[in-house]
């Protein structure tokens, strides 16, 4: 007889006052055998964590801070990419929806940053330009185990900066950081209405993403590097300056072409693990 695996949907829920990540806490789920979907929400991090060991930190209560877990048997390994950008799109649905913020302000920046482009005074724009202040919303975090395997496990983190005033943010990050109560012009933003919302979003993508359909037009059309110049540091912390084309819904890379290319239209994909950092150039 063969099994029907079911739409993946919110089994198990919980908030804690503090915990050190909550990757962690979702990882030691899965591996206790907890199913998908699980979810770990904390008011504080005291060792949230982003990408390539970077930490990531917010005032209690003041960010909305989560991980999901999945066991995505329903997806080839080299499309489980698609869940963190999928997680991305319903958080991006839910923080314009909570905050009244114009359509598609919240962008993304490849690989993984919740963006916002703002004006002078901190207010999201509906467009962005090179001359606009690109300001980071949240990040993503994406951790895998066993993948290819018959119990693939993936934890999918984000941190978001929700009810943070602009007057009480970090000297050292002001100029480059934002959260959704900045944005909105100093509206109180509900923490709990803010979850409800992208929980919400987020099953609804999960189970088109379960039928064989990912959203690739809002996940490409959100990417704030399309045809910008950025900049790729590597690993070796080398960095190459390149225009970004725009994304690849198959792999999940970032299309680019560089000034060095011999052929002006000659493109290529770089993939999540060929790079440490990107940041939008200054040209």
């Amino acid at each position: 007889m063969t099994s029907v695996l079911a739409v993946p949907a919110l089994r198990r829920r919980e908030r804690f006052a503090s915990v050190a990540s909550t990757n962690d806490v979702v990882r030691a789920w899965l591996a206790a055998g907890e199913p998908e979907v699980c979810l770990a929400v904390a008011d504080e991090q005291t060792a949230g964590r982003g990408r390539n060991g970077r930490t990531w930190t917010a005032p209690p209560g003041a960010g909305l801070l989560l991980s999901l877990g999945f066991r995505p048997t329903w997806l080839a390994p080299d499309q489980v990419w698609r869940l963190a950008a999928t997680a991305s799109l319903a958080m991006a649905d839910a923080a314009e929806e909570v905050a009244g913020l114009p359509d598609r302000s919240v962008r993304l920046k490849w690989p993984n940053d919740l963006v916002i482009a703002t004006d002078d005074s901190g207010g999201a724009l509906e467009s962005s330009s090179e001359r606009s202040a690109v300001r980071k919303l949240g990040g993503v975090l994406g951790e895998t185990e066993g993948l290819g395997t018959d119990d693939p496990r993936v934890v999918v983190g984000i941190g978001l900066n929700a009810d943070w005033p602009a007057a009480t943010f970090p000297a050292e990050l002001a100029g480059t950081m934002t959260s959704l109560r900045a944005a909105s012009g100093e509206r109180p933003i509900d923490l709990v209405l803010l979850l409800d919302v992208f929980t919400s979003r987020l099953e609804a993508r999960v189970g088109t993403l379960f039928g064989g359909r990912f959203d690739v037009a809002d996940w490409a059309e959100r990417q704030i590097t399309t045809e910008r110049w950025i900049e790729l540091v590597r690993p070796d912390a080398t960095v190459e300056t390149v225009l970004a084309r725009g994304v690849d819904g198959d792999s999940g890379g970032l299309r680019i072409s560089a000034p060095t290319d011999v052929d002006p239209d000659a493109e290529r994909t770089v993939l999540v693990g060929e790079i440490r950092r990107v940041r939008l150039a200054t040209v």
